[in-house]
């Protein structure tokens, strides 16, 4: 069997060492367009940022090692230019010699991954706008910061390599600015988390210009003017492009494969596309969100290198199945850790699923173990079946972890009461007895049993200009005094029981602390005296950091502003 693969990157190196070990017989082509194969994508930014100081340590493995381990042919610098699915070849060109030459196949994998989105805008190939996809990306743009020690940069687009390279700037004293249409960074994230995140970005110098439109480049006094509708031009050193990636599909589209979501290569859940003998993986297929069951492009290195194993067992005649995407993903924000799985709450509503969410701010380990950090976690469910969609968790320690096993509940199909059960492992320095994920759980079936009631950021506004109601804010007088919300009268949640008569009784009663913990005890108390209360999800600590966060967008962008 004669198998060529197209792509030598994450999906394609992967299927190539395991139909390897499936078949010793069996003859492995690669061919990738770089002069790389096998290399950490994500590691790219911190090489630049000389956080990784070796290139050679982003190399997992070269051609040589490849071929000496598996006898495997990574024909590096060629470039396939067309797929011939009725005579079982591709045109190959060697990108060095400018050799042309067609090669037959059995078996035929793409993966050819995402290529950076490119804006039909003016000025995209002016010599200082950099992209950043491949080795050479990245090589290019640390070699022209060593030569010419440029003191900014705008990065268009606010996703992982944005974020990513923003931080490893800033830790090299540039100046950064970020702009994007979009009114948040890190689209997997709700905007009321995403506050979180840009709170970090700016504590950290980074400038955020959100709600921003690029119309266009141009070369000015030595650097960059990056054109904004209705606004004056930003200038700076250098630009990055990294404003989202494109299934890098061209010749899947003139072989006649057949094409899914934005120009994506359909594949079955055997990875199989359209045509026989021919398979596909990795960042330019669609595959099927694992919560929603909807088609979608989840451009990450998890899914690819599974997809990778999964159509090498096939190829080799196997039966091997994706169960679709979950779109977990972890990112390092200067000090936080921020992290999600499954859909958010904005992706539930848009795919017609009743949501529900908890948000709680447990400590990483137990309060009592000298350094625990506060993380702020929001789990999302449906309303009445309890089914688990999604998490999102930001803080410093244990947040990694903490997603995985949110992740793993959902690949289980537990549904969000279930999480209350799950045996975690506890140690004060790592954990609580009950774990922020038990914590989530024990909210959602105090919901499930309508022991919890709850209200949210947004129902605030209405619940300010509403005269039937009670509003509590139950923290100390000294935190109360620090800042809260207008409207919310305080009465700490230790002197409750004894004053409970100046709290109309006929009235539903809104309480708020500043996590959530002691607003629900003060619900209980208030509930087991005969009022309907509601407890704010997330506390005064998330209502400030959100609505701060709001004002800072609105104040540089405002309400009504078409840009």
């Amino acid at each position: 069997m004669k198998v060529l693969i197209i792509g030598g990157v994450a999906g394609g190196a992967t299927a190539a060492a395991r139909i390897r070990r499936l078949d010793e017989e069996a003859e492995i082509i690669v061919f990738e367009r770089s002069g790389y194969v096998s290399y950490a994508n994500c590691g790219l930014p911190y090489y630049i940022g000389g956080i990784i100081e070796d290139p050679k340590e982003l190399t997992l493995q070269t051609p040589e090692s490849f071929f000496m381990r598996f006898r495997i042919k990574m024909k590096v610098r060629h470039e396939v230019t067309a797929i011939h699915p009725e005579k079982k070849t591709v045109s190959v060109k060697d990108l060095e010699s400018g050799r042309e030459f067609e090669e037959s196949y059995d078996k035929l994998l793409l993966s050819p991954g995402a290529k950076p989105a490119q804006p039909r805008v003016p000025g995209t190939g002016i010599e200082k706008l950099f992209t950043l996809r491949t080795m050479e990306d990245t090589f290019q743009i640390r070699e022209y910061i060593e030569r010419n020690h440029p003191r900014s940069a705008v990065l268009a687009g606010g996703g992982f390599i944005s974020l990513e390279l923003a931080e490893n700037l800033r830790e090299m004293e540039m100046d950064v600015t970020i702009v994007q249409r979009p009114k948040q960074l890190m689209k997997p994230f709700d905007a009321d988390m995403a506050s979180f995140i840009h709170s970090e970005m700016r504590r950290n110098g980074v400038k955020l210009m959100l709600g921003y439109t690029v119309e266009g480049f141009a070369e000015r006094d030595g650097g960059v003017d990056v054109l904004l509708k209705d606004e004056e031009p930003l200038h700076a050193d250098m630009v990055v492009m990294a404003i989202g990636v494109t299934p890098d599909t061209r010749l899947a589209k003139e072989a006649g494969l057949k094409l899914g979501v934005r120009d994506s290569i359909f594949v079955n859940d055997r990875m199989e596309t359209s045509a026989e003998d021919i398979y596909a993986v990795g960042d330019a297929v669609q595959v099927q969100h694992y919560v929603t069951g909807e088609d979608a492009l989840i451009s990450l290195a998890g899914p690819a290198n599974k997809q990778g194993r999964i159509a090498a067992d096939n190829i080799c005649g196997g039966d091997s199945r994706y169960p679709g995407s979950l779109g977990s993903s972890v990112i390092k924000v200067f000090s936080l850790t921020a992290a999600a799985t499954g859909i958010n709450e904005a992706a539930a509503k848009r795919a017609g699923i009743d949501a529900d969410k908890v948000i709680l701010s447990p400590m990483s380990h137990a309060g009592y173990y000298p350094g625990g950090k506060m993380m702020t976690m929001k789990a999302v469910f449906e309303r009445g079946t309890y089914r688990l969609l999604g998490a999102q968790i930001i803080g410093y320690e244990g947040v990694d972890k903490r997603i995985d096993v949110l992740a793993a509940a959902i690949c289980a199909g537990l549904d969000a009461v279930r999480l209350k059960d799950l045996d975690l492992a506890y140690a004060p320095p790592y954990s609580s007895a009950k774990d922020p994920v038990n914590m989530a759980g024990f909210m959602i079936e105090n919901i499930s049993k309508g022991i919890l009631k709850q209200f949210h950021l947004d129902d605030v506004p209405g619940l300010l200009k509403d005269g039937s109601v009670t509003r509590l804010d139950v923290r100390t007088p000294g935190e109360y005094a620090r800042g809260h919300i207008e409207g919310f009268t305080n009465i700490p949640v230790d002197e409750l029981r004894e004053r409970l008569g100046e709290i109309a009784p006929e009235k539903p009663v809104y309480v708020i602390c500043q996590s959530g913990l002691r607003s629900y005890i003060a619900a209980r108390i208030l509930a087991g005296n005969g009022f309907d209360c509601y407890n704010f999800s997330g506390g005064f600590r998330f209502y400030d950091t959100v609505m701060h966060e709001r004002a800072l967008i609105e104040e540089a962008y405002p309400c009504g502003m078409d840009k």
